[in-house]
């Protein structure tokens, strides 16, 4: 139902003149329910795909022509089978990408060339992914509603303060802001495209004070205006939760841009009102996992108390039935450290997922990330879109991290036995040579660790005989024990074994006869070959 879904006007409200304006809408106003992200090498595939496409596409790095000749492809479409909106960075540069959007029906989007794509899609759903409530709460200014979020809070604040406002991180983030208007300064305008605003600007701020300012205490700091860098006057009031000075947990802050009029005389007070607000609805956010992410948790196995398959696919709007993917992302480095700034790339990976199928489910379970992709297409890219975002996280993020993929999965169902097929594989270290890899491609590794983790952990199941190898090599100085593992990983290859040990091959054959003689086994026997090597595997050196 319209009812139910957000309208181009909706959309283009919320992302602001500052991120995106209207080129051309020929069949006027629309509702627009989901998003993709796409590069050049998946239009070709969306336009393959047989059903309902989503109704507006973020194209990144496609050029005028491919633009065109996609545009031209959907306008072969049944209608009803056709996006609703494409949003691009070159909308206003090729008079045939107007062209073809008119001609196929589609409205046409222009984002502002410095805006950051991690920025936008993500923004994009969310307002795709407000409730009707939601945005009725947001009109009635109740800002104790469940449903409020920072957006509404932005909205309202900006309204009764007579500016613009913007809702930041720690870290200096954008979370949300109003509507801007003409009087928006570059400050303003970078922050909200993503970008870090002028640095001769953050550096008078810190020179100020203006940042301990706001970490140290709730009172509302007074920025003035700084003609010379463009900057316009500010009033700005951290978030905390808690009211223990210095205990208190800093969680944002609130800036509000004065335009062409004066701001409001109870413009503080009413910043102070709305931090307290915003701390509420971020707390909220921190502290109670949402319905969705409790089911996405159970999909995944988190509980370990099964699923209720059909409420979960009709909560999360999944098919219940396959084929469907679950890939794991691990570190190489398992170091706590290394683990945590995995899971704080998380949204980078659900970035990635979500741009490769829009109704990809991303979790971070543990010091791992987990993503399910429903009724993908083919295992090949899949694994072609995993090999690319492990390559990406390393060359953007530093991040080394392997992955391990599962596919096809038959449906919501399995989802949890299939995390556990992919757990299997980031266990092993056997397998950790392959950056990408199926427990299909990694079955042999993985289940020589296990065997070998098995014998490790039941005493019963360890040879006493190893013992009499390494009190032979601590008394005689020897190195039988190197020597025969050699020999073994050598495949019996006597002079190959030397090699590696650097001695001669009559050398390593006598110490060869002297394992035999101090174990009471025979290397010719393929038994003796194979228990000795497990044995070994399994067994740490003893010590007297």
């Amino acid at each position: 139902m319209a009812d139910e879904a957000t309208t181009l006007g909706e959309l283009l409200a919320a992302l602001d003149h500052t991120v995106a304006t209207l080129v051309d809408a020929p069949l006027g106003e629309q509702v627009v329910r989901s998003v993709a992200l796409v590069e050049p090498t998946d239009l070709p595939e969306h336009l393959e795909s047989g059903g309902v496409l989503p109704d507006v596409y973020l194209v990144v790095g496609v050029d005028a022509a491919g633009t065109v000749a996609w545009l031209n492809g959907v306008g072969l479409r049944a209608f009803a089978n056709r996006p609703r909106v494409l949003m691009t960075k070159s909308a206003n540069d090729s008079p045939e990408v107007r062209a073809a959007a008119r001609a196929a029906g589609v409205a046409l989007v222009h984002v502002h060339r410095h805006a950051r794509w991690d920025q936008v899609f993500p923004l994009v759903r969310r307002m795709l992914a407000r409730s009707p409530e939601r945005r009725a709460a947001a009109g009635g200014h109740d800002l104790l509603a469940p449903e409020t979020d920072l957006f509404d809070l932005a909205q309202v604040v900006a309204k009764e303060t007579g500016g613009m406002i913007s809702i930041e991180d720690p870290s200096s983030h954008v979370l949300a802001y109003s509507s801007s208007d003409s009087s928006a300064d570059p400050l303003r305008i970078r922050s909200i495209l993503g970008r870090e605003g002028p640095s001769d600007y953050l550096r008078i701020l810190r020179e100020w004070g203006v940042f301990d300012r706001v970490r140290r205490s709730d009172e509302v700091v007074d920025v003035p205006e700084h003609p010379e860098l463009d900057i316009r006057r500010r009033l700005v009031v951290g978030i905390r939760r808690g009211t223990d000075g210095a205990q208190a947990r800093m969680l944002g802050t609130i800036w509000l841009q004065q335009g062409d009029s004066p701001l409001r005389p109870d413009a503080a007070q009413v910043l102070r009102g709305a931090s307290a607000v915003a701390a509420r609805i971020i707390a909220r956010r921190l502290d109670a996992p949402s319905t969705e992410a409790v089911l996405v948790r159970r999909l995944f196995g988190a509980h370990g108390d099964g699923v209720d398959v059909p409420t979960v696919a009709a909560a999360l709007n999944l098919p219940e039935a396959g084929p469907a993917a679950v890939i794991g992302f691990a570190m190489v480095d398992p170091t706590a450290g290394a683990a945590a700034a995995l899971a704080a790339s998380s949204a980078l990976i659900r970035l990635h997922a979500s741009a490769f199928r829009d109704d990809s489910v991303t979790e971070v379970i543990g010091d791992r990330v987990y993503v399910l992709l429903p009724s993908y297409h083919s295992t090949h890219s899949v694994g072609s879109w995993v090999r690319k975002l492990v390559t990406q996280l390393e060359q953007a993020r530093a991040l080394v991290v392997r992955a391990a993929v599962a596919a096809p999965v038959p449906g919501l169902i399995a989802v949890a036995g299939a995390r556990a097929e992919v757990d299997r594989v980031l266990d092993s270290p056997a397998a950790a040579n392959s950056r990408v890899a199926t427990l299909a491609e990694a079955r042999t590794a993985v289940l020589l660790a296990e065997i070998v983790d098995l014998i490790r952990t039941r005493p019963q199941l360890h040879d006493p005989r190893l013992a009499a190898l390494d009190d032979y090599d601590r008394e005689h100085a020897a190195e039988l024990r190197v020597s025969v593992q050699a020999y073994l990983r050598a495949h019996g290859e006597v002079s190959a074994a030397a090699t590696v040990l650097c001695v001669h091959p009559n050398t390593l054959r006598y110490r060869l006869r002297r394992v035999e003689a101090v174990l009471g086994i025979d290397l010719a026997d393929p038994a003796d070959r194979l228990l000795l090597e497990i044995q070994l595997a399994a067994a740490p050196v003893s010590h007297p």
